[in-house]
């Protein structure tokens, strides 16, 4: 957490305009030049921002000003604030412990094994390494290629699981949906290796015709007693 004040050049306008300060206090505690602060008192600088009572913000006292006004060789402190600001988070690679440095290279030739969709940038934001390194590996010209290993990153504590997914998702948007792989159900003229003739249904399983059905019983019904008669001779 940082105890920084707030929009230095608004208060270095209020202090100009309501107080006794010198240029040199009200410069060193808003973090400006003397000369810039002269220039916003003759107007020369900073026109059109509305200062900034550093009172109400809770940023200073107002017996710190008096203070400062009675001695000219004070140097105004910034109160100690209820809510303190976290400092601002430097960008820049990832940084690696020196006993997991070794590991980046399996980490590097694992995630371009498996997950080909990764760009350069973002397996670099993940393990914290350089461009040309990846390229190495991809290309398979690394120094210590016969001896790398792919190794799991996240296995290794070089980043999160969390870390992994996000990029991973990020660079499959856009992307077509590949085809299935997994165990699917394939027609039996394949699995059996049949003719289409041997794959085609057989009569009995047919769906009936119900006409038909009805047909062959009405044929059976309208046979005569000496014709049945006849039959068993």
């Amino acid at each position: 957490m940082a105890n920084t004040l707030l929009m230095p050049k608004a208060t270095a306008v209020w202090l100009v305009d309501n107080t006794a300060l010198s240029f040199d206090q009200i410069a060193q505690f808003c973090s400006l030049h003397p000369l810039e602060v002269k220039a916003i008192a003759d107007g020369e600088s900073a026109q059109g921002i509305k200062g900034m009572d550093p009172i109400m913000t809770g940023q200073l006292t107002r017996a710190e000003i008096a203070k400062g006004e009675g001695d000219l060789n004070h140097r105004l402190k910034l109160s100690d604030p209820k809510v303190r600001v976290p400092e601002a988070k430097r960008k820049g690679p990832r940084y690696t412990p020196l006993s997991k440095r070794q590991d980046r290279p399996n980490a590097i030739y694992w995630l371009v094994k498996n997950h080909p969709e990764l760009k350069d940038a973002q397996i670099s934001r993940l393990v914290g390494t350089t461009k040309a390194t990846i390229e190495q590996i991809r290309e398979r010209k690394h120094w210590n290629m016969a001896t790398l290993s792919p190794l799991d990153p996240v296995a290794l504590g070089l980043c999160s699981q969390i870390d992994l997914d996000i990029e991973v998702q990020r660079a499959s948007r856009g992307r077509e949906a590949p085809a299935p792989t997994g165990d699917t159900l394939l027609p039996a003229s394949l699995t059996e290796r049949l003719t289409p003739e041997q794959a085609a249904p057989k009569d009995e399983d047919r769906e009936l015709d119900a006409n038909a059905v009805f047909a062959k019983l009405s044929a059976l019904r309208s046979k005569t007693p000496d014709e049945d008669e006849d039959d068993k001779f």
